[in-house]
């Protein structure tokens, strides 16, 4: 099977499809009844027609449609790419959103941006404490297939404040809050081509007892501005930040 490289097509026209079962050694694939359905009755992708799918993990596979039916579509496999993982990581830590929408924004737009792995965490000024996990990974999945990503961001289980910091997290770590303290800009203490971790609290802000223990576990203090800014928009900004630096 021959590679291709998918700057040889037309991006702004390519649809992309994602499903984490298409392999590399796969000559032929048989795509589930649900999404069978959208590709044959919804999209009207007929026989011959060709399909570019996804697995979430860094391939891209060129496919043609053999079989064009709504209850067991098939593909046969005419080409796949692979894609080198990028030379940082950036895990964002964001405490959810009073409003769910504002939260569902923040992935949607993350994960066009760039980001690689994304913790909702619970915190003492914490106004939503319970998440929808089934419709965030829809809203990521669908916004890496809008934006031609071919790795799935990662959406870690909520988990407390307190739970989150004692785990270890690799690279650097920083805690974006609004307390007057001496903090620098987080592009001036980001180091290129190298993992990190940022932490962005709820409406209210971490609480000093939060961010004490972050200080206390080597967080660096940084800011994202001059002005103040809501969760998701903050979380945004630093996401923005981190990727920019990176491919500078």
């Amino acid at each position: 099977m021959r590679r291709f490289h998918p700057t040889h097509e037309s991006n702004f026209n390519m649809q992309l499809f994602y499903n984490p079962n298409i392999k590399a050694a796969d000559t032929v694939f048989l795509f589930d009844k649900e999404e069978s359905k959208h590709i044959v009755k919804v999209l009207r992708k007929k026989e011959s027609d060709i399909l570019f799918v996804t697995n979430g993990l860094g391939f891209i596979f060129k496919t043609t449609i053999k079989l064009a039916s709504d209850s067991k579509c098939t593909v046969e496999i005419l080409s796949f790419e692979h894609q080198p993982e990028s030379n940082f990581k950036l895990h964002l830590a964001v405490a959810p959103t009073k409003m769910n929408e504002r939260y569902e924004w923040f992935l949607e737009k993350a994960t066009e941006i760039g980001i690689h792995e994304i913790t909702p965490i619970i915190c003492d000024h914490s106004e939503r404490k319970v998440i929808k996990a089934d419709r965030f990974e829809k809203i990521i999945e669908s916004a890496m297939k809008q934006s031609l990503h071919y790795y799935l961001p990662k959406l870690n289980e909520a988990m407390t404040f307190k739970d989150f910091i004692l785990k270890e997290q690799i690279g650097q770590k920083f805690i974006a809050h609004c307390e007057e303290t001496d903090k620098n800009s987080l592009k001036q203490v980001l180091l290129p081509n190298a993992n990190c971790t940022v932490l962005i609290g709820p409406e209210g802000d971490f609480s000093v007892k939060e961010i004490q223990l972050a200080l206390d576990s080597n967080y660096i203090p940084v800011s994202l501005g001059s002005t103040r800014l809501r969760t998701e928009t903050a979380a945004i900004v630093a996401c923005h930040t981190v990727v920019f630096i990176n491919e500078m």
